[in-house]
Formats: C-alpha cells, structure tokens, sequence
C-alpha cells in the first residue's frame, strides 16, 4: 500500500490526466478507484470527479459530432457494428434522453453509446445538455461512491468481503443474463 501511495502523490498531475483520458474512452473502474484514494487522501475528489466528468463528457461530445458529419463512412470495414449502429439508430431517436443516460452503464457500451445518437435528429444543444448531466451523475456516482466505500475497503477485504462479493457477482451475472435475454428479445421484436 506504501508504494501505492507514494506513486500516487508523486504523480497526481499525470493520474488526473489518466483518469481525464480513461474515462473519455470507457466506463470501468478507474473513477471509483480514483475515489476511493480520495477517500484515502492520496487524491483530490473534486478534481478526480472533475477529471471523470470532463473526460466522459468530451468523449461523448466527439463521438456525437464525428458520426454527425460522417455518419457511418469509417465503420465500413466493419459490417455487424456499422449494422449494429443502424439498428440502434431507431432506438435512440424513439428514447434519446434515457438513453443517454443508459449507455453510460453497461459495460462496452460507453464507448460506442454516443454514435447512433449523431445519427438521430437530435439537436446538439439537446445532446449536449443531456450528455452533461449524464456524465455528472455518472462521475458523482462512481468518484462519489468509491470515496464513500474507499475508506473502509481493506477493512470489507480483509474481513471476508471476498465471499460476499463473489456471492453478488453470482446473482448480478445472473440477474443480467435474464434481463439482457429480455431486453434483447423486445429489441428484436421493436426492429421487426
């Protein structure tokens, strides 16, 4: 833990920017680990829930306005994304503002979320807005809650969290591979 800590402190500027970019890419881990050494004191929350934002704001925003210029012409290459997208095109016009809420979450989705939505009618303005309180509920979310569980997380660990954990990883598998079976099969039956 020392060498953690030392590497943190010594190269906070750089984890802010790591962060920044991380979260620009994809969703994961990375913003509550960054709360959670908030929570320690080896990071700043504010920063590190600004980081967070900014970075899954901006990502978003460019993958908004690059479909919205070019719309599929780079994706060619790859049929069943490109098909994907255009299956999901519908989806986003029909349900744009949860959606944009709801891609944030599942994992995988948060890289591509935001393209079939620059191919909706959206405005950038509407896409924008909603897109920066998306992003601020996620960062609060995820930098929040890893600041609030941080502090007591080697506690949890060393206390046997092990087998709960693994236990509610058993049932959020499970619970996703029925709501996914689900979900996919109204999809399917909506693009019919």
């Amino acid at each position: 833990m020392d060498n953690i800590q030392a590497l943190i402190s010594e190269n906070s500027l750089q984890f802010y920017l790591l962060l920044f970019g991380y979260c620009a890419l994809k969703s994961g881990a990375l913003p509550f680990l960054a709360g959670a050494a908030a929570g320690y004191g080896l990071l700043d929350g504010a920063l590190a829930a600004t980081s967070a934002f900014a970075g899954g704001y901006l990502g978003d925003e460019a993958r908004f306005m690059l479909t919205r210029r070019y719309g599929l012409g780079g994706f060619g290459r790859f049929p069943r994304f490109s098909d994907w997208i255009l299956r999901t095109v519908p989806i986003a016009e029909k349900y744009a503002g949860v959606y944009i809420f709801a891609y944030r979450y599942p994992k995988g989705m948060r890289t591509i979320g935001a393209l079939p939505i620059g191919l909706t009618s959206m405005e950038w303005t509407t896409f924008t807005l909603l897109n920066a309180a998306s992003a601020g509920l996620w960062a609060a979310l995820l930098v929040g809650g890893g600041y609030l569980l941080g502090e007591h997380l080697l506690d949890y660990i060393e206390d046997g969290w092990g087998v709960a954990s693994f236990t509610l990883l058993v049932v959020f598998v499970v619970l996703y591979v029925i709501a996914y079976r689900r979900i996919t099969r109204r999809i399917e039956a909506y693009l019919e």
